[in-house]
């Protein structure tokens, strides 16, 4: 934002310019302003005490945990995230691959290492990697219509279901295998959902959808945590230019400003905080939140914005997402296994009718990425977006953690077990154990009977022991 008033730009000193916000796109500007003559006067004003904004690493579990942005979308080098992460030597060595910055995934989450029904057997891997071709052909087809005169459809969840509709005349399959398939379909939606910030793909416009570069190269992350990112942002500057504990109340623009240190000088901008600090400057630019924006729109701004920016704010939608991470004394996975999808029997995205989100929010939820092992920790981390995401905000740890273990989302079976996988011991084991956890979530006090105690007693068996899960929010 700056004024038409470009006198008060001091010839041979140079503007003063203020950056609303500490995360990644405030300190991207500043860093790109710092580095050029033109601007010598500059401040960032952040609103906490820690820069970084929804890059956040934390460490827990013995490891490094990222509480906000996960991957590098795209890691190649058309990606400025990558360009920078390689600059600060931040990445791994299979990141920085020429192999695989050239891996082409068309913007789709990968297949995952296992599938698990909601009644706790395995799904058929050839099954959800012929829906996935599907469903990820239909979302390839909905970025076509970038330019198109008219759209079958206003949006890209409604083209989606006409598309699967048209599919499901040819199944030839029994019901049941046809509800699975509706099903995995079902988790293949929430997963967008997760990628396109949003409740349903109903919400999203089919037209514009095809604005969206994806670039090449296969996700990756950061191994000693994303804010290691920010923080050498951050330590480029000049010390003196991030202020923090700076909420901003109001910015006061197009106007003539003085400050007492400067007479004779004025500024178009004025930026005041909640702490009644006051920054006089001729240019600001704002990197807050669209949800502040939205909220404080109309307080925020000193004269009101103009209407055509007004209403840009009030209509741009997003969403909300968030993660679960689950702590297991031992794995129940395959230490190969990157990617668990969780396929909830029963629901279909062509169902319109919801269900009370206090009764289903957690079918929300589209699986687990298992974290790298923190020596005796082991984490899978799930993902959950729009209003089911919103209404687990409102329960608490316990309440969250009830949910994922009392109900469904019990794993047994062989390949669940750490070290008799494909036998029957392994399987009965596995058995014994989801049931005792069962047991321990409803009657603390219960005394549980040894596995073979009705065969005569039997030593404990090596790697029986399963994790018991703790949400970290």
């Amino acid at each position: 934002m700056q004024s038409s008033d470009r006198q008060a730009e001091a010839p041979g000193r140079g503007p003063r310019v203020l950056v609303v916000g500490g995360g990644i796109a405030g300190l991207g500007a500043a860093q790109r302003l710092c580095c050029h003559p033109a601007f010598p006067h500059l401040r960032v004003l952040e609103a906490t005490a820690r820069a970084g904004g929804r890059i956040r690493s934390e460490r827990s579990f013995g490891g490094v945990v990222e509480v906000g942005a996960h991957w590098i979308h795209g890691p190649s080098q058309g990606n400025p995230v990558f360009q920078l992460a390689a600059k600060y030597g931040l990445l791994g060595e299979k990141a920085l691959s020429e192999e695989n910055q050239l891996i082409e995934t068309g913007g789709h989450v990968g297949l995952p290492s296992v599938s698990y029904a909601s009644s706790g057997g395995s799904v058929s891997p050839e099954l959800v990697a012929e829906m996935a071709r599907l469903f990820y052909s239909l979302i390839d087809q909905t970025r076509e219509f970038l330019h198109a005169a008219e759209t079958p459809a206003p949006s890209v969840g409604e083209y989606l279901k006409k598309e699967i509709r048209q599919h499901m005349a040819g199944w030839t399959e029994e019901e049941e295998t046809k509800r699975l398939k509706l099903a995995i379909l079902n988790n293949l939606f929430n997963v967008e959902c997760c990628v396109s910030g949003t409740h349903s793909m109903d919400l999203v416009a089919l037209a514009p959808f095809g604005e969206y570069t994806v670039l090449p190269g296969l996700d990756c992350t950061f191994p000693g945590g994303y804010q290691g990112l920010t923080d050498r942002i951050m330590a480029s500057l000049p010390k003196d230019v991030m202020v923090f504990n700076k909420p901003v109340k109001t910015i006061h623009w197009d106007g003539c400003f003085e400050e007492a240190s400067a007479p004779g000088e004025t500024f178009p901008v004025l930026v005041e905080c909640e702490d009644g600090g006051c920054f006089p400057a001729h240019h600001v630019v704002v990197t807050v939140p669209l949800g502040f924006l939205k909220e404080r729109l109309d307080t925020f701004f000193e004269p009101p914005l103009p209407t055509e920016k007004a209403e840009a704010i009030r209509k741009i939608g997003f969403g909300t997402n968030n993660k679960i991470f689950l702590e297991f004394e031992e794995p129940f996975w395959q230490p190969d296994c990157q990617h668990i999808q969780v396929v909830w029997r029963d629901t279909s995205p062509l169902e319109d009718a919801a269900p009370k989100l206090q009764d289903a929010w957690f079918k929300k939820l589209v699986g687990f990425w298992v974290l790298p092992s923190f020596g005796a920790s082991q984490v899978l981390c799930g993902f959950i977006a729009g209003l089911e995401s919103e209404f687990m905000e409102t329960l608490s740890d316990e309440d969250v953690l009830l949910s994922l273990t009392q109900l469904q989302v019990l794993f047994a079976g062989e390949a669940t077990h750490r070290t008799f996988y494909s036998t029957t011991h392994g399987a009965l084991l596995s058995g014994w154990r989801e049931a005792d956890r069962l047991i321990a979530l409803w009657d603390s006090q219960a005394q549980r009977p040894e596995p073979g105690s009705e065969l005569g007693s039997a030593p404990p068996v090596p790697g029986s022991r399963g994790g018991w899960p703790h949400p970290f929010l």
